[in-house]
């Protein structure tokens, strides 16, 4: 059974970014990522309270010698990377939970535009607050699918020895994440079960991955991966028009 290319996969990223500049399709783009702006900042401040917080107690229980004291700054490189990867895939998480009418609206006007048909916006908030529950549900169900199997990744990385491939595994599986999160907009939208869309991917797994992996590695740059979302949106959508739309489930 074909796999699809990895490399044909990298390219629809790209392209998303393309696409989130149609004079169609840019007005809901702009609405999530304003929503996306003020995420941002509330996650970094938070996070930010946190692990100031964390620090503060960590010196606190190092004995009091100038040394040990002086190296605060270490502390702060650290939780400034955990704060990254954080970052990365908690504000992926809680923007697409939030913004998955927008981006389900997105999707269909993105293959409209790629299919040649008229892109018309009239009556499109009245669908977007029709589809809020359905929307919702089906990122519940990308939560549910992630969140034990990351919990394994995990487990796996405390084992000795094995923790040595669990960093490799958690990236892939990251990677295969971010394909099967955006590609299920454009799916969610042809009424095709998260299931059936699992399967669809896993027959074209290679493609699938070239495309979450630069998404995945977007996710992880700050200020980029404020647009990274809607742009992964339309790619996704592309990747489906060409690649998943006609892909058998059995």
């Amino acid at each position: 059974m074909a796999a699809g290319s990895f490399f044909s996969g990298l390219g629809y990223l790209g392209e998303g970014f393309r696409l989130i500049r149609e004079p169609g399709l840019r007005l809901f783009v702009i609405i999530p990522l304003v929503l996306n702006v003020l995420l941002f900042g509330l996650f970094f401040f938070f996070l930010a309270e946190l692990f100031s917080a964390m620090i503060a107690s960590a010196m606190g229980w190092l004995p009091d010698w100038a040394w040990l004291q002086s190296l605060e700054w270490l502390f702060w490189i650290f939780y400034g990377l955990v704060i990254l990867l954080m970052l990365a895939y908690g504000f992926v998480i809680v923007a697409n939970l939030i913004g998955s009418p927008f981006y389900g609206y997105l999707s269909e006007l993105t293959e409209k535009h790629l299919t040649g048909q008229v892109v018309d916006t009239e009556g499109g908030w009245g669908q977007i607050a029709r589809d809020i529950p359905r929307a919702l549900w089906r990122e519940i169900q990308k939560i549910l699918y992630y969140l034990p199997r990351a919990l394994g990744l995990l487990v796996l990385g405390l084992i000795p020895v094995v923790n040595l491939v669990a960093g490799l595994l958690w990236f892939l599986f990251n990677t295969w994440m971010m394909a099967l999160q955006y590609v299920d907009y454009p799916a969610d939208n042809h009424r095709v079960s998260f299931p059936d869309l699992k399967r669809r991917l896993g027959r074209h797994r290679l493609s699938a991955l070239g495309f979450g992996l630069p998404v995945a590695l977007a996710a992880m740059v700050p200020v980029l991966n404020l647009v990274v979302v809607p742009a992964a949106v339309c790619g996704a959508t592309a990747y489906w028009v060409r690649e998943g739309s006609q892909t058998p489930t059995s």
